[in-house]
């Protein structure tokens, strides 16, 4: 059996490091990710004040506490990541400072109206650019207050960074749990926070700094256990990342007939462990709108998969997926063209044909979209003739990839 171990969870690593610059003391990230978004929030933190340095497989941040970051010099950019940016507009809609929150590419298109609507209820003062990047923050008192009907885990994290200065406790009442990286991490450092899932209540109050360890990521490890499955090579992956709020890929791909077994090997402030994949026939399934959220990143993967396998898949709520670094919903249509597979989106519902055996009818665009890219390396498992356009760009999220993908199943990039 092959082994695999992921690179570290990006959006972990992403949250550490802003939480730890405004903790009270020095924080140590244990295996961090390193890469184009993780580097961007680096240099944000830095024109923010918060020094930073390497040890090891580590990140020390220097805290400067709730009060301690200074104006940046200029505009601070996000680079292509759309979760630095919404977390970033969180914690600059509550300086006592003005500021500019931009970024650059595909990030510059992407819609962020929700996040500055869902910041101006609780007081924050934001101008957009037609609802997209740059932001323009202004120096605004934080009341504190209730957002109903919030959606994203990425919004739903800006909340909590400006709730952490409010007069008044700030409540969130989610539409369906999303992933609670950042309420595990704001509990690690002592924030005051209750919730049942769905809603979330914060009081206001400092973060003390304590060590806290990455662990890897399942986004990362899905395109291995999606080509493993494709391929029927056996595969444990190690030391993986086991949020219960990210395993909808594995649930829908169990509910297909995979054989996956999963072991917690830790569990606090996030669950770790190893999964093991066995070759499996595969079968159709119908994906509800609701279960979207804990499988996002992973859709086009499952549209894959759904094209190997036996019956028609339908993968309610695929909507979601237009606001990404790509229109997920076209880049993965035109990457199932491209394998021959027949597919079509309509009312929000993804349905792919499968029981097809994939063929190369022409190369794969990745749209400049890392998850394309890595749908496209697992398709590759089935269909190694499959040519890749712009496979560099999967370096925003995991500069190895091509390397580890190599590695593991011998294919080329």
């Amino acid at each position: 059996m092959k082994t695999y171990c992921p690179p570290a969870d990006k959006s972990i690593t992403i949250r550490a490091l802003l939480f730890g610059a405004i903790a009270a003391g020095n924080s140590r990230v244990e295996n961090p990710l390193i890469c184009a978004d993780t580097e961007a929030a680096l240099a944000c933190l830095e024109a923010l004040g918060v020094r930073h340095s390497p040890d090891g497989n580590a990140i020390l941040i220097e805290g400067r506490g709730l009060n301690g970051l200074k104006m940046p010099a200029g505009p601070l950019d996000a680079g292509e990541s759309g979760a630095l940016a919404r977390l970033l507009a969180g914690l600059l809609a509550a300086q006592p400072f003005p500021s500019v929150l931009s970024g650059r590419g595909t990030l510059l298109g992407r819609p962020m109206a929700g996040t500055a609507d869902a910041l101006t209820k609780i007081g924050a003062r934001i101008n957009t650019a037609g609802g997209f990047l740059p932001f323009t923050l202004k120096p605004a008192l934080i009341k504190g207050g209730s957002v109903s009907g919030v959606t994203s885990a990425q919004v739903k994290s800006a909340l909590l960074l400006a709730g952490l200065y409010a007069v008044r406790p700030v409540q969130i009442r989610q539409a369906a749990a999303t992933r609670d990286h950042s309420e595990r991490l704001l509990s690690l450092l002592g924030a005051r926070l209750t919730t049942d899932g769905k809603r979330l209540i914060l009081e206001a109050g400092p973060l003390t700094a304590r060590p806290v360890t990455v662990p890897g990521d399942i986004s990362s490890a899905a395109p291995f256990i999606a080509a493993a499955l494709l391929a029927g090579t056996p595969l444990r992956v190690t030391g993986c990342g086991l949020n219960p709020l990210r395993l909808g890929f594995i649930a829908a791909l169990r509910r297909m007939g995979a054989k996956i077994n999963i072991k917690t090997d830790r569990g606090f402030p996030e669950p770790a462990g190893e999964i093991e994949v066995l070759p499996s026939k595969l079968k159709a399934v119908k994906i509800k709108p609701a279960e979207i959220t804990a499988m996002i990143d992973e859709v086009p993967l499952l549209a894959v998969l759904a094209g190997a396998a036996k019956g028609n898949t339908v993968i309610g709520g695929a909507g979601a997926l237009r606001g990404k670094e790509s229109d997920r919903v076209e880049s993965t249509l035109a990457l199932l063209a491209a394998l021959g597979v027949k597919a079509a989106c309509k009312s929000g519902s993804l349905t792919v044909t499968g029981a097809k055996k994939f063929s190369a009818k022409a190369a794969a665009d990745t749209f400049d979209d890392h998850r394309i890219a890595m749908a496209a390396a697992a398709a590759r498992a089935a269909c190694p003739g499959l040519k890749i356009r712009n496979p560099g760009c999967v370096n925003k999220s995991y500069p190895g990839f091509w390397k580890d993908f190599r590695k593991v199943f011998s294919f080329s990039s």
